[in-house]
């Protein structure tokens, strides 16, 4: 291969990259076709030795994760399905990626833009539906399939747009504040508790970090939020405390039959993607609306459950792993990397708060915009080690 094909390859990756976060919150298809050609492009890069096949630390806790899955797709009660899901895995190449495709600071801010306006169109968008088409108490996706998808979108951007504001310099900050209080007013119309209680994890992380004394902005934000909220809103957060509400009470007989399924098959699982298959067997006795989902609500139980208790404790130790190397980074409060590392710390918790209702590691959008957030501060550092002065 060319010199000149390389070359071209090679800038013409972090702006892939970007273009694939530009479509997040528009078209999974778009945005996986953008991923798809940078990762074949950044494989191209490192046959011909033009990149290095490098990753944080934290990376061997998803190949871990991967390997696993692996065996227990081998060992599922349906190999088709699982196999069929294991392509899944491929998105994890997401954190060598972006740790190794950016090589300045301008093309880590050009990503950052395109995630920026790819939620700017989708807030506006459920802001004018919601004005002029929804329904009362219609739950407003954007241009998702699904409302839980775009909500754990909102989430995980309203972290990044609030780190930024917070933490770096200059008039375009106040944009990025903008966004997150539109991204907040869009997260309520999805009526998403998971990503509700996510963003307040996010909120609280962040005000512990900028001004701990901050924190007591949280409730009264809340507070505020819920006072202002229409009737539909109201009771769906109030719904959060009743163990008989109907969204409830079906979570309740999906930790029943997870923790049934993981006694049955503790080991490897059910295998990737066949717990909604297992567990329309009469001995689980779900409810005919539980069984008509696909899966169990809560990312720990769905891992052990399909892909068993070690793969389960393995992507345990990866967000462990991931949330003590971005401790670290944010204490070294490098001006450059810190408003990234910041956003990256609030989100970990924040999925993990919001998995314990919904599965939301699964979902392709949410997974890729998630991945990339933890990455991109390690891509920073080492760009700012290199690159003392902005160029």
């Amino acid at each position: 291969m060319t010199d000149k094909i390389t070359d071209l390859l090679a800038r013409g990756l972090p702006w892939s990259i970007a273009a694939g976060l530009l479509f997040v919150f528009l078209s999974i298809s778009f945005s996986q076709i953008f991923l798809g050609a940078a990762l074949v492009a950044w494989l191209v890069l490192i046959m011909t030795r033009r990149r290095r096949f490098e990753f944080p630390p934290f990376f061997w806790g998803l190949i871990a994760y991967s390997g696993l899955s692996l065996v227990a797709c081998f060992l599922s009660d349906n190999q088709a399905i699982s196999f069929r899901d294991s392509g899944a895995l491929l998105l994890f190449l997401t954190v060598p990626l972006v740790f190794t495709s950016f090589q300045n600071r301008r093309q880590i801010r050009t990503a950052n833009l395109a995630i920026l306006i790819s939620a700017a169109l989708s807030i506006l968008l459920s802001l004018i539906y919601f004005v002029f088409r929804a329904a009362p108490g219609e739950r407003i996706a954007g241009f998702m399939d699904h409302y839980m998808t775009q909500a754990g979108l909102l989430m995980l951007f309203g972290g990044l747009a609030l780190s930024l504001f917070l933490f770096t310099k200059g008039k375009f900050r106040w944009i990025w504040g903008f966004s997150f209080g539109l991204a907040g007013i869009a997260l309520i119309l999805t009526m998403t508790r998971s990503a509700w209680v996510g963003l307040v994890v996010i909120l609280c992380v962040l005000l512990a970090l900028y001004k701990p004394k901050a924190l007591i902005l949280v409730p009264v934000a809340v507070g505020l939020c819920f006072l202002l909220s229409p009737g539909p809103i109201k009771r769906r957060a109030l719904s959060i405390f009743s163990t008989k509400s109907y969204s409830n009470a079906i979570r309740i007989e999906y930790i029943n039959t997870g923790l049934e399924i993981i006694r049955d098959y503790p080991l490897f699982g059910t295998g990737p993607n066949t717990v909604h298959v297992i567990f329309q067997q009469p001995k689980y006795n779900l409810s005919a609306d539980a069984r008509s989902n696909v899966h169990l609500h809560n990312n720990l139980l769905q891992i052990a459950a399909e892909r068993g208790i070690p793969t389960m404790l393995v992507w345990t130790a990866f967000i462990i792993w991931a949330f003590v190397a971005l401790i670290r980074m944010v204490r070294g409060r490098d001006p450059d990397v810190f408003p990234l590392a910041a956003a990256a710390l609030a989100a970990v918790p924040a999925l993990v708060a919001a998995g314990f209702f919904e599965y939301n590691f699964h979902d392709a959008e949410v997974t890729f915009l998630f991945l990339y957030l933890i990455s991109v501060p390690f891509a920073m550092r080492r760009i700012s080690r290199a690159e003392p002065l902005d160029g």
